[in-house]
């Protein structure tokens, strides 16, 4: 018998959440943080062991790792939710990625080029995975397997619902579950200097950092990259920092309290990726009262509208516009005000309850 004061929820995600740094480890731990203050009993879960029983409900992340989730689905009978995280790196892959897997996306399927990423991770850094099976399932097989058996998924944004359901051909019910800032730490000081370009990401080709680098070099703006280089893109970082003229600078992750000094200082926050979902880096931007220069892919109109500036990731010339643009812009008070007032993790994890109990029939 469910306890309807005290809902039990484990939130299951990839067993790197917390080695490697990104949107979703945010996601997934202030997600936790919030429904707790609405009285929800949260674990979050990154082995493939679990006792299932603890749990009335179980809350997966990442659509795009189904190997991390298979597993559970073949053995829970708890009912569950998905956050379905839905990224494309297909137009990074197939067409910028250089080496060996640049060469292959260009010949096989998604999926497939998926499937082998996880294979090779398996087999060459031993890195786990929640059932073998996977192996024999396939990545398209897993996903269209964990959707099917889904009681809700719950995309960041329309948007997010529609490529999956026109890349995987499913109709499914959900609910929209926006990203979201921290209110109370995100507070913008209007007495600092706003002197820099600011860009807040892991260091990746996705994120489309060097094309920033040479669009930004030798300018007039002070930049800073903010974040880590992903661990199999050590050549990429290098080659950032090696195109990187005197005014950009980089500086390795550091935690959000932290981060809110160079949101102050910046005028401009530039997240120029080939795909992106939601940006949480532009939300805590935009929430300090930055103005947005953002690449033209994903998800990130539902979000901002026409409140950003948009950019084309692989053409160097509208970047460097969008950024003279926005630099020369005033602040974006309607942008501001309407991630302070939307996206909030109280509000979040409010729709996330209203999810849980829809699932649970109460």
């Amino acid at each position: 018998m469910i306890n309807k004061n005290n809902i039990r929820v484990a939130l299951i995600a990839r067993p790197n959440l917390f080695t490697i740094i990104g949107g979703d480890t945010i996601q997934v731990k202030e997600t936790a943080e919030a429904l707790k203050k609405f009285g929800v009993t949260t674990e979050i879960i990154l082995e493939k062991e679990i006792d299932y029983s603890k749990f009335d409900l179980l809350h997966f992340f990442n659509v795009i790792t189904p190997e991390d989730i298979i597993g559970h689905v073949l053995k829970s009978k708890t009912p569950y939710v998905i956050s379905t995280i839905y990224v494309s790196y297909r137009e990074y892959d197939r067409y910028h990625r250089k080496g060996l897997l640049g060469l292959i996306s260009k010949l096989l399927p998604r999926d497939t080029i998926e499937y082998l990423k996880t294979l090779a991770k398996f087999i060459l850094r031993k890195e786990d995975v929640s059932t073998v099976k996977f192996f024999f399932i396939g990545h398209k097989r897993a996903i269209n397997k964990i959707i099917s058996k889904a009681q809700l998924l719950l995309p960041n944004s329309n948007s997010e619902y529609n490529r999956l359901g026109k890349d995987y051909g499913i109709s499914k019910k959900f609910i929209v579950i926006p990203n979201a800032i921290k209110k109370n730490l995100f507070v913008e000081n209007p007495s600092v200097e706003r002197d820099i370009v600011l860009c807040v990401a892991r260091i990746e080709g996705q994120k489309n950092q060097l094309n920033v680098i040479r669009a930004l070099n030798n300018t007039n703006y002070r930049v800073y990259f903010i974040g880590s280089p992903a661990p199999n893109q050590l050549d990429y970082y290098n080659e950032c920092v090696a195109t990187a003229e005197k005014n950009i600078s980089f500086i390795k992750f550091i935690p959000q309290t932290d981060l809110i000094n160079y949101y102050n200082r910046a005028k401009v926050h530039i997240l120029a990726s080939w795909f992106e979902t939601t940006g949480l880096s532009n939300l805590e931007a935009a929430a300090m009262g930055c103005n947005l220069v953002v690449g033209d892919r994903g998800d990130v109109r539902d979000y901002l509208g026409d409140e950003a500036f948009y950019c084309e990731p692989g053409d160097l010339n509208t970047i460097k516009l969008a950024v003279d643009k926005a630099w020369h812009s005033p602040k974006n008070l309607a942008l501001q005000n309407r991630v302070l007032t939307n996206y909030v993790w109280e509000k979040t994890a409010e729709k996330t309850l209203e999810a849980y109990k829809s699932v649970l029939n109460f």
